[in-house]
């Protein structure tokens, strides 16, 4: 197939005005392979949608009939979102108004069910923490206690995430965020949920990662599809390249981290299937076969 960087298919059939790296991966799969493998209109991912203008919002109600949005982002990341929107609305009079009944997170849409699943959290910290050595974790604690939280995070970036990469990272959320992974799986598994969008902050790496596993469960997605899929989002994200090479830097991790590299899919599946397989590892994570099939039965073009 080619390179999903050069020659993509159309996304969605309008661009949003606030919402990047936007697709429904069934029709997406649908059109790279042209095959109808799954149904259309179910499972979408994207960029977080905070920034979301009336008319997005109308469209993801009215044209996509979302139901529910999975949000992957850390607290952290919430209590961020929760700031740009604030400062948004006191400098951009077009933002939208804070959601009235959920205050904590003003950027929520109305009339939307928001399951949060913390993908990154606490027992992944734990984990790659357990990586530094003892003066370095000491020098961690001491600048988050002195505030120089950047500075802070920099130490995990250059001593343990930067020699992970993109894919080892990704091998370490599967390792140790398997409760999250039963909650997403959870959440797909419930009718009422449809349709549902995935995101996390650009809906590129736990986003792609939590879809592969779905397009791995589903059993009949080619793994050139897969690689499409994943690789898409950065070109997708390319609008706001620059803002996140800052970030990334200030990390203190190398540029590639803004990328979507073509090893990540293969890299991913290999760690996989050395746990017996898709349907075994969802199974270590609580995901019993009964609901596997039930997912599968959704999302399948022949319904499974």
């Amino acid at each position: 197939m080619d390179d999903p960087t050069m020659n993509p298919p159309p996304t969605a059939t309008q661009p949003f005005d606030k919402i990047i790296n936007f697709r429904d991966v069934g029709t997406y799969i649908n059109t790279v392979t042209n095959q109808n493998l799954l149904k259309p209109g179910l499972l979408f991912r994207s960029a977080r949608p905070d920034a979301a203008t009336p008319s997005d919002r109308d469209r993801l109600l009215h044209t996509f009939h979302l139901k529910t949005i999975i949000d992957l982002r850390t607290n952290t990341e919430l209590t961020e979102a929760r700031r740009v929107f604030t400062h948004q609305q006191q400098t951009n009079p077009s933002t939208p108004a804070a959601n009235p009944t959920d205050l904590k997170h003003p950027y929520r849409i109305p009339g939307l069910v928001y399951k949060p699943v913390d993908l990154n959290g606490k027992p992944y910290s734990a984990a790659l923490l357990k990586h530094l050595s003892w003066p370095q974790t000491s020098k961690l604690i001491s600048l988050y206690a002195l505030g120089y939280r950047k500075q802070a995070i920099a130490i995990l970036g250059t001593q343990v995430m930067a020699p992970r990469g993109l894919a080892g990272l990704a091998e370490d959320s599967l390792e140790h965020c398997t409760a999250e992974v039963k909650q997403f799986f959870d959440v797909l598994s419930e009718e009422a949920s449809y349709p549902v969008l995935v995101h996390c902050t650009q809906g590129k790496d736990r986003t792609g990662l939590v879809v592969l596993l779905v397009e791995m469960l589903v059993g009949c997605v080619p793994v050139e599809a897969m690689e499409r899929d994943y690789r898409l989002s950065e070109r997708e994200l390319e609008p706001e390249r620059e803002a996140k090479l800052g970030e990334i830097r200030g990390m203190g991790l190398p540029d590639s981290f803004a990328d979507c590299p073509a090893e990540w899919v293969g890299r991913v599946r290999g760690w996989v299937e050395g746990k017996g397989g898709v349907e075994k590892y969802l199974e270590g994570c609580e995901v019993r076969r009964e609901q596997q099939g039930v997912v599968k039965g959704f999302l399948l073009a022949g319904g499974g």
